[in-house]
């Protein structure tokens, strides 16, 4: 007569098969098409290889949609995302979670967990719109902050901003610093770009075209740190936090639950000058993104 396993106990020994079955194949390891996508994924594929945990590459593989979607489907099993995309995925793009570290993570956290994907724990650098200014003008007027370069202003210090006209017009961006703030960048202070490029807002300040010294950003931007340019810090959390960390398949975890504390302690390393620095050996510097995640590994081994 043929038994009949009981659905509890079918259950559990099913979770076992699948489980062997996925400590036995390579976790697949994405990342976003751009250059900090790169870096952090073969910071993840590197440090899991090194604790003999095979993967595959798939690295760069698209933009946040087609990594999320192949996440979601199975076709990958890990890639770094950034906290606030939880604004997107979930439709709250009017909701203030996003504005404070803690709250972004435990929000996308919670839901993304409702579909079997875990958050592993995030960098403290923030992959944010910014505003930064020529480092040497930075520090011979002690401008830490936002706070301080509205005190700066307000004395009729010498500010030219670069910025796209995105920047400039969006509620989000410039006039939310403003507002926050409280200052007013003139017309004569502004030298408005066409496009998007932080790259030619970052070299308008580093040349100082028509006397810029201050320019749009991303918080991890690879040629800050080259051009001799610096984060002024959103101490009032104006901009949505955007903090990078593993997401990783709840099975894949499960079956190899010693990548959360291996990862968590890499991710752990990522201030924004270190990701700042990996990014420009990458972007400035011209090396490739396994060489730039291969020596800092070993750095932090020494």
């Amino acid at each position: 007569m043929r038994s009949i396993m009981k659905p509890a106990l079918a259950a559990c020994l099913s979770a076992l098969v699948f489980s062997a079955a996925n400590a036995n194949n390579p976790v697949v390891v994405s990342s976003k098409i751009d250059t900090e996508g790169a870096v952090l994924g073969e910071l993840i594929i590197q440090t899991l290889e090194r604790n003999n945990i095979e993967t595959q590459d798939r690295l760069q593989l698209g933009g946040t949609s087609v990594v999320r979607s192949a996440l979601q489907a199975g076709e990958v099993d890990l890639y770094p995302e950034y906290t606030g995309n939880g604004a997107f995925f979930f439709d709250m793009t009017d909701s203030p979670v996003w504005n404070d570290a803690a709250n972004a993570y435990q929000a996308v956290k919670e839901r993304d967990a409702e579909q079997g994907l875990v958050w592993l724990q995030p960098a403290s650098a923030n992959n944010t719109w910014a505003m930064s200014i020529r480092q040497d003008v930075a520090e011979a007027n002690s401008l830490i902050t936002l706070d301080d370069l509205a005190a700066y202003l307000a004395g009729d210090g010498e500010f030219k901003f670069a910025a796209s006209a995105e920047f400039v017009e969006s509620p989000q961006a410039l006039p939310a610093f403003q507002e926050a703030y409280d200052f007013e960048l003139r017309d004569d202070q502004l030298l408005v770009l066409s496009g998007g490029n932080t790259a030619a807002t970052m070299r308008a300040a580093a040349q100082q075209t028509s006397g810029v010294n201050g320019a749009m950003t991303y918080g991890t931007d690879g040629g800050l740190s080259a051009l001799g340019l610096v984060v002024l810090e959103d101490s009032k959390g104006v901009q949505p936090v955007y903090q990078p960390a593993p997401v990783v398949r709840e099975e894949v975890l499960e079956a190899y639950p010693q990548m959360e504390a291996l990862l968590n302690d890499i991710f752990a390393t990522l201030d924004l000058v270190t990701l700042q620095k990996l990014n420009a050996d990458v972007a400035v510097n011209g090396l490739s993104p396994d060489k730039v995640a291969s020596d800092y590994l070993d750095s932090l081994d020494d």
